[in-house]
């Protein structure tokens, strides 16, 4: 069977491979071909593949794919998985059936080194969690995410890999020459993608380590000189960046509005807030825009650009999203 693949040199194989999964276009049904000094990666879609990849299209006969070993193929069932980085997640009440699980994603072909269970909720001001290491021994990884990659470890900071789409719509709002503050950074996920776009980003976060890892992670994806890095209270910003946010990042759904007054001194002479909520479904956003307008008062006029249901949190509640420009008065 004619399949058609992208043919590029060997060494460039695993950039090039990356590239076409980022893009959708990789055939994961054939097998990828090595020939002397070209590797052949199949495609679905040629008119979907990367510009500059276009004049490389060949067509071969590759060999078909077996069907990998999945945990529901090992048990009989389809588990709930979530995956970050080689860490594979789990949120099992049954400890029995969570080493059950545990041992079917060990043997299966998903790329993992460590599978962990939740053990408590998110807690405290620093939003870690407890974890049951149910196979490898570790709860540190490297996530990556839009073409960025995230060192962290689970045990000691907040990360969720089920909001990576939301925050890609965010980043992608981010223009060139923007001064952005980060108010609740974490590890980076919104501030060192924001300064690849060519922003000037003051990333802040209570928790040090987490300031380490984002640290780290400006350096890793070479952003470092456009990412200021703050370890403590965002509410000690104003003193010294009062005024200077054309963009604001308030991920912090359960209490973001305990910050508003520190969000509104931070904010320029017009500036976007991205506020994230939890709000039950009979008005999801209403509650979040009456506090952001209380806030102002009449310092700034506030117009809605964005409201969007980003998951659902809870049943009858909703995490959301209020993008507001503020335009001083």
């Amino acid at each position: 069977m004619s399949v058609p693949c992208v043919a590029v040199a060997r060494e460039r194989g695993e950039a090039v491979r990356t590239r076409l999964a980022e893009a959708g276009v990789l055939n994961g049904d054939h097998r990828i071909e090595v020939i002397e000094d070209t590797i052949y990666l199949p495609v679905t879609d040629p008119a979907a593949v990367p510009l500059e990849y276009r004049d490389r299209i060949v067509e071969r006969e590759p060999e078909p794919r077996e069907g990998p070993r999945t945990p529901a193929t090992l048990l009989g069932y389809e588990p709930s998985l979530e995956r970050l980085g080689d860490i594979v997640i789990l949120d099992e009440d049954d400890p029995e059936r969570a080493h059950e699980i545990a041992e079917a994603v060990m043997a299966s072909d998903i790329p993992c080194e460590t599978v962990l269970n939740r053990a408590s909720p998110i807690e405290g001001e620093l939003r870690v969690r407890e974890w049951d290491v149910l196979a490898g021994n570790g709860t540190e990884t490297t996530h990556r995410e839009y073409g960025h990659e995230f060192r962290l470890d689970l045990a000691s900071v907040y990360f969720s890999p089920r909001l990576a789409t939301d925050r890609h719509r965010v980043i992608t709002q981010v223009h060139s020459g923007e001064t952005v503050v980060d108010m609740f950074a974490g590890v980076g996920p919104y501030a060192i993608p924001m300064a690849a776009r060519g922003a000037d980003v003051i990333a802040c976060d209570l928790n040090p380590v987490a300031v380490d890892y984002l640290t780290e992670n400006a350096e890793r994806n070479g952003v470092a000189d456009r990412v200021t890095a703050i370890a403590g209270d965002v509410r000690e910003l104003p003193a010294e960046y009062a005024d200077v946010a054309d963009r604001l990042v308030m991920n912090l759904p359960h209490s973001a509005d305990e910050f508003l007054d520190t969000a509104v001194a931070l904010a320029g002479e017009s500036c976007v807030i991205h506020y994230y909520d939890i709000q039950h479904e009979d008005d999801p956003f209403g509650p979040g825009l009456a506090a952001i307008r209380q806030a102002v008062g009449d310092a700034y006029t506030v117009s809605v650009e964005t409201e969007r249901i980003v998951r659902s949190y809870a049943p009858h509640e909703h995490n959301v999203r209020l993008d507001v420009r503020l335009d001083r008065r």
